[in-house]
């Protein structure tokens, strides 16, 4: 029997991985089968979700905000998430639906603790509050080489408009990207049963097979 990391009737899958690991297509695939079968899911993002959270993420990734300090980053990026765990997380799963959220507290352990290098302890007792103790029961981590998910994320876009398009954490160095993913894998390693780790270099439909195969064991069927 899967053992809950909340004390809600329904079940919060999240997923994780650095830039160009394809999230958003993944999650939104497994959102459209889970519907099919006849679960009561819904789909949502971070930092957002929510339109007083969307408000924050424009200030985390407006290419204005240079100065930003990583500490200021992780508590907009808490501030955000307070939200919409409030807002959205909770109400459903509170419920007995299904919440499929691309990106969740992981993020903020990979790109604040271990990338700025704030610390995998300070960020944590931060998310703690930030989310109510609400924690996933499944993540989904996509794992790709920095160098490919760099070239995935800026080739989706015109060439001549890369430089406009991309947010403020895109822009960043490729040794800061890099540290992204090692804490993602990190992250990993101390919790292998609730992050199952795919290789997001291999063909999508592969991918999407492994995600239905992992949710079936251990959400639908645990």
């Amino acid at each position: 029997m899967t053992i809950k990391n909340h004390k809600y009737k329904g079940w919060f899958i999240t997923f994780e991985g650095p830039e160009g690991s394809g999230k958003s297509t993944q999650s939104q695939r497994l959102c459209d089968y889970l519907k099919k079968v006849g679960h009561d899911v819904i789909m949502t993002f971070e930092p957002g979700g929510t339109p007083i959270a969307n408000q924050i993420r424009s200030v985390i990734l407006s290419r204005d905000n240079v100065k930003m300090t990583p500490y200021c980053e992780m508590f907009l990026y808490a501030a955000s998430r307070a939200q919409h765990v409030s807002e959205i997380i909770i109400p459903h799963i509170q419920k007995g639906g299904i919440v499929i959220c691309d990106r969740f507290a992981d993020s903020s352990l990979a790109y604040q603790a271990f990338a700025r290098e704030i610390g995998y302890e300070t960020v944590s007792i931060i998310q703690k509050y930030a989310t109510r103790g609400v924690g996933p029961d499944l993540t989904i981590m996509l794992d790709i080489s920095t160098e490919i998910g760099l070239e995935r994320t800026f080739n989706k876009r015109n060439p001549n408009k890369i430089e406009k398009s991309a947010d403020r954490l895109e822009l960043e160095n490729i040794e800061f990207h890099r540290r992204v993913r090692e804490g993602y894998l990190k992250l990993a390693k101390l919790e292998p049963e609730r992050i199952k780790v795919i290789n997001a270099e291999d063909p999508a439909e592969d991918i999407y097979l492994k995600i239905i195969e992992i949710v079936e064991e251990k959400i639908i069927q645990g």
